[in-house]
């Protein structure tokens, strides 16, 4: 009977099944609720009525009309805010891609399901794509730029030092290079020697 394959240590541990799926649902829910409140404001200062067709709708997003330009940039900025959402939530750059990629995939399935019809817009298209690639590569730069952050160890948390302690410092190496460190090389070059006669 052969042995069962052993995973690698922690991988069962590092993110589990449900834990994934609560994280893509708050992520889900984040990027719907910073849609919605951003796409509200819009159109509340643009005097237009807001309607669920403006998000989960593609035919409103024409490159025609002053409400598909705003609808665009809208989602643009709606794909650099969910950045943060990544970071917080993921926080591991080499899971960015498959997070950014399932938001916007669940979006295509909430898109087919409100509008019961395959996205025709391909402004729609080339917007889902762009957003997607911008989530992605901002948000690995994100969580690399927070991953190589050097961690600090004591109480002050500042790397900065003072100029006293920088002066203190130097005066304790100089006087260890003049006292200590001199009579110690004269020692081994003094049992050096010793070495060689005894031989």
């Amino acid at each position: 009977m052969p042995g069962r394959r052993r995973l690698p240590a922690g991988s069962r541990s590092d993110l589990p099944p449900l834990k994934i799926i609560r994280k893509i649902l708050l992520l889900q829910v984040a990027y719907y609720v910073c849609a919605t409140i951003l796409i509200l404001f819009t159109t509340v200062v643009y005097g237009t009525p807001f309607s669920l067709d403006l998000v989960f709708g593609w035919d409103k997003l024409r490159g025609d009309t002053t409400v598909g330009w705003m609808l665009g940039l809208v989602w643009m900025l709606n794909c650099f805010i969910s950045v943060i959402f990544l970071l917080l939530f993921v926080s591991r750059s080499k899971l960015v891609p498959d997070f950014a990629l399932t938001i916007h995939f669940l979006h295509l399935i909430a898109t087919i399901l409100y509008t019961h019809s395959l996205p025709t817009n391909l402004l729609w298209w080339a917007l889902q794509f762009a957003s997607a690639a911008m989530m992605t590569f901002t948000g690995m730069w994100a969580c690399q730029h927070r991953e190589l952050k050097p961690i600090t160890f004591g109480g002050h948390g500042s790397t900065e030092r003072t100029a006293s302690q920088q002066a203190e410092d130097s005066q304790q190496e100089s006087s260890f290079g003049r006292g200590r460190g001199r009579e110690r090389s004269v020692q081994e070059y003094e049992m050096n020697e010793m070495g060689e006669h005894a031989v």
